[in-house]
């Protein structure tokens, strides 16, 4: 098995793991039996200790005052912003809309890195970004008579994401992946804490039931980042990244299985083209490198 056919499997594992996450934790929310903010705070810390039991079966500390440099301190931020309203997105929107719409982050990456840090962006990829942003578009629909108001909250959630993921390419390289997670987590239980300031009532104890979808929420969770961060360091990122919009598939399979949710004709469209110009955009890019490497040579 070849290194990019490993990290690929290992990509599809983790869009399998996240997607599993989402449906666990709407499942949780949508019953009633516990509310967002408390399900946040239950998922982060769960996942924030069996991340924290890795890093000491790693050997390595589970805090390092790395975690206060500027750069983690900035990812850190995004991530909040990302979780919060992720969060709040997958209890109060579909969940087809919600891993739609955040499937256009790799293009606010894109986007991030041409206006950020300088990276040169050609006309194609702007292109590209267009094409995915009209795809946003077509799931929003902002008309006064069509306007989704709640899919604003994964919009919101998806920027968060994206600008995690620009801020990762300057966190320092030496910190663990275990760490990462630990802080990761710990960030998505401060998120909860600030959801349930704005919760209605006292906060109150999940049910045993909401509870347990909680905890598999976690374990789905720790599963796909750990996927994830194998697959980006066993293949090329060209042949790898594309295969992350399966998480959108696996999304759409369990919204219609688990919430009898049918997407329309307009968020379908949006979906594909969304996955379509993100998908092209990187093997557009994967192309160009491996034309660069052979000229070099």
């Amino acid at each position: 098995m070849t290194d990019n056919l490993r990290g690929s499997l290992f990509m599809i594992l983790a869009m399998l793991g996240f997607g599993i996450e989402d449906a666990f934790f709407k499942a949780a929310t949508a019953t009633g039996g516990i509310t967002p903010g408390m399900g946040t705070v239950q998922f982060g810390l769960s996942a924030m200790i069996l991340y924290a039991l890795y890093a000491r079966q790693q050997g390595v500390p589970v805090w390092t005052p790395e975690y206060l440099k500027r750069g983690l301190l900035i990812r850190t931020g995004f991530e909040i912003l990302g979780r919060l309203f992720f969060a709040l997105s997958l209890a109060y929107t579909p969940l087809s809309t919600t891993s739609a719409i955040l499937q256009a982050a790799p293009l606010v990456v894109m986007l991030g890195a041409g206006l950020i840090l300088g990276e040169r962006i050609g006309p194609m990829r702007w292109l590209a970004m267009a094409v995915g942003f009209v795809g946003v578009l077509l799931i929003i629909r902002p008309t006064p008579e069509a306007f989704r108001a709640d899919a604003i909250l994964a919009v919101l959630g998806m920027i968060g994401f994206a600008g995690r993921d620009l801020a990762t390419r300057t966190a320092p390289m030496h910190v663990h992946a275990a760490q990462l997670g630990v802080l990761g987590f710990a960030v998505v239980t401060f998120a909860g804490l600030v959801i349930l300031l704005f919760e209605p009532g006292a906060p109150s104890l999940p049910t045993p039931h909401a509870a347990l979808l909680i905890c598999g929420t976690a374990i789905a969770g720790v599963i796909g980042y750990t996927a994830i961060t194998w697959a980006m360091r066993t293949g090329e990122v060209s042949v790898v990244a594309p295969f992350r919009y399966s998480r959108l598939l696996v999304a759409l399979v369990l919204a219609y299985t688990l919430f009898d949710e049918r997407p329309d004709a307009l968020t379908l469209a949006g979906a594909a083209l969304i996955v379509g110009s993100g998908t092209w955009s990187l093997i557009r890019d994967g192309r160009r490198r491996k034309s660069q490497r052979l000229t070099r040579t």
